[in-house]
This record gives structure tokens, sequence and C-alpha cells, in this order.
């Protein structure tokens, strides 16, 4: 239940997202005089401070901010899993290195980290940005990878395939990895929240390119024209409800995925006889 109740949330972001602009077809920068106007027939979620449509901007910052959070997510798993597998596999003086370099991003504060980083850019796009969170975020799913891969390595199936001659590189795909994919599900889950939440604070701080249509860059410009001072509502609640439902969604999804893969963590109903 709590898998297709989150699917249906993110089935629902994702077709906003790819076919939303081409089925609205406007420009979400336009402007019109029909500034703060609030929700009616002619803007379903009412116009900004310039008079700019909410549900043209709302659509397309879907794209920007979910393609920010899969990009970032991508990266950061990609990095995780390399870093995880290679480590709790190979040990030694490799792993104790790069499990070094893992508590350093692990004890560095992201939020500042990205901010600093995201200032420097020279280009603050969206791939530029994407790279930041996912730099930033990777040393979590690192961590748990690797301890799951000093567990699975001592299993039998394991020790199977390394005396029946098997390579390193193909225990670690063919065996190790397959075992490994619903942490690396959640892992990716959660990271697309956190690049998201990421996005859109850099965007609220003005440290995102703020040229670009994103949930985060409609409540910076909602802030800065202050409209929970003057009431405006619809210009702020739409972005920050979509970025609450796109986490909610994702986070259903997480949970059934990890009821899933951990039995103990499944809800045993009891017999309706016994029930009754």
């Amino acid at each position: 239940m709590k898998i297709k109740l989150g699917a249906g949330i993110l089935v629902f972001f994702a077709l906003m997202a790819v076919f939303g602009p081409l089925l609205i077809g406007a420009d979400p920068a336009a402007t019109s005089e029909d500034g703060l106007q609030g929700p009616s027939a002619q803007h379903w979620l009412g116009t900004t401070q310039t008079g700019q449509d909410i549900l043209v901007q709302i659509v397309y910052g879907a794209r920007v901010s979910l393609g920010v959070g899969v990009l970032s997510a991508l990266i950061a798993t990609v990095l995780a899993v390399a870093v995880g597998l290679v480590g709790g596999y190979v040990g030694g003086a490799v792993d104790e290195a790069l499990s070094v370099l893992t508590n350093i991003f692990l004890v560095l504060p992201a939020l500042p980290l990205i901010i600093v980083l995201a200032g420097y850019l020279p280009q603050r796009g969206v791939a530029s940005v994407a790279v930041v969170i996912a730099v930033t975020g990777w040393a979590w799913g690192a961590r748990v990878l690797r301890a799951q891969t000093l567990s699975v390595r001592r299993r039998d199936f394991v020790q199977a395939a390394r005396a029946s001659g098997e390579g390193p590189l193909r225990i670690v795909f063919y065996e190790i990895l397959p075992v490994l994919l619903p942490v690396i599900a959640t892992s990716f889950l959660a990271t697309v929240v956190a690049a998201i939440l990421a996005e859109a604070g850099l965007s609220f701080l003005g440290l995102a390119d703020l040229s670009t249509v994103s949930w985060g860059s409609m409540l910076y410009f909602a802030q800065n024209g202050q409209a929970l001072l003057i009431g405006a509502w619809w210009w702020f609640i739409p972005p920050g409800l979509c970025i609450a439902l796109i986490g909610t969604g994702l986070a259903l999804v997480n949970f059934g995925i990890d009821e899933i893969a951990n039995p103990r963590l499944r809800t045993i109903k009891a017999p309706r006889k016994a029930r009754a």
C-alpha cells in the first residue's frame, strides 16, 4: 500500500515534469498586468507580484527540481556504491583509506559546505548544482554499503564463488551487488529527497541559478516580495506543498522497500477469525 501510494505521487510529478511544459506551452517568466491576483478561472493558482502565472511556474519548476534531485542522487549513489563495495570487499589499506575519506565527508557540515561550494561556482546551472549536492551527499550511503558488504562477503555463496575461481570484479558485480540492491534503492531515494531540499535551500538563499524557474526560486521571489506579510498565500504554499508531496512519495516508497527487504518490519495481520 505504501509503495502504491508513493509511486502514484511520484508518477504524477514525473508526468508533470516531462509532459506538463509541452501541454501548457506558456512562458513561466511572462509578466502581465494581473499582479498578485488570487486563484481564479483565468489563473488557477493565482499570479505573482509581476503577474506571472503560478501554475505555469509550478509545472516548469517540477522539471528543474526533480532533475536536480535525480541527477544528484545518481552521482551520489554511484560514488557510494564504488567506495562502499570496493572498501568492504577488498579490505586492508584500501578499506582504511576509503573509510578515512568517508569519515571526513561525514564530519563536514553538509549545508555550509554546499553554500560555500555553490558560492564559488562559475556557472550555477542545473548540472553544477547537482554535482555540488552529490559531492556532499554520498558519504552516508557509502558507510551503509560498506557495512553490508563486509557482512555479505562472508556468506557461503560468496565463498563458493571465490573457491570456484571467479575474479573479484565478477564476485562484486554478480554476487554481492544484487544482494545490496534494496539498500542501494533506499539510499538513492533518500538522496533524492535530500537533493531536492538542498536545491530548494540554495535557490531560497539566492545561490542557485535564479533565471531558471524551480520550486526553490519561487520561494525565493515570494520571500523577496513579502508574500507572507501581504497575505499572498497562493505564491508560496504551492511550491512548498509540491516539495512536501515529493518528499512524502519518496518516503513512502522507501518505507515500502524497507518492509520488503527486511521481513521484521512487515506488519503481520491476524486472521479474520482471530480478530473476531
